[in-house]
């Protein structure tokens, strides 16, 4: 998965995690509240998380006769890459965030701060060596 890609979806997950808390403050969960793809159960649309984890993280293949330091070295070195962009995704949006909240402004509200930083995402100004 591309890093652009991560960085949106982790700002869909804050923008989802934004709507249940409303939701929960409201009394209205039930509202954000998603069928399962078998539609047996009711999945909180909090599965983004979920979902992007298991899309961006990688399958690891470890020999049979890996010793313990061989499989934190072969973990490691496949999951390092993805949890990296993942938590510079977080970290992005976490600043985007406070710097908007440290300045005093009141006319933007956190939606509207990380809609703002999606486009910019959109538009390259994140890319890696940009």
């Amino acid at each position: 998965m591309e890093r652009a890609e991560v960085l949106k979806r982790v700002i869909g997950i804050l923008t989802d995690a934004q709507d249940i808390r409303r939701a929960a403050e409201a009394g209205e969960l039930d509202e954000h509240v998603d069928a399962g793809e078998d539609g047996a159960g009711a999945v909180p649309t909090a599965g983004v998380a979920t979902l992007l984890l298991n899309e961006m993280l990688p399958s690891i293949r470890v020999p049979a006769d890996a010793s313990p330091q061989q499989v934190a070295a072969l973990v490691a070195e496949a999951l390092g890459p993805a949890l990296h962009t993942m938590v510079s995704g977080f970290s992005l949006a976490f600043t985007s965030l406070a710097m908007v909240h440290d300045g005093g402004r009141t006319d933007i509200s956190s939606i509207e701060v990380l809609q703002e930083l999606a486009l910019e995402i959109e538009s390259g100004t994140y890319d890696e060596g940009a």
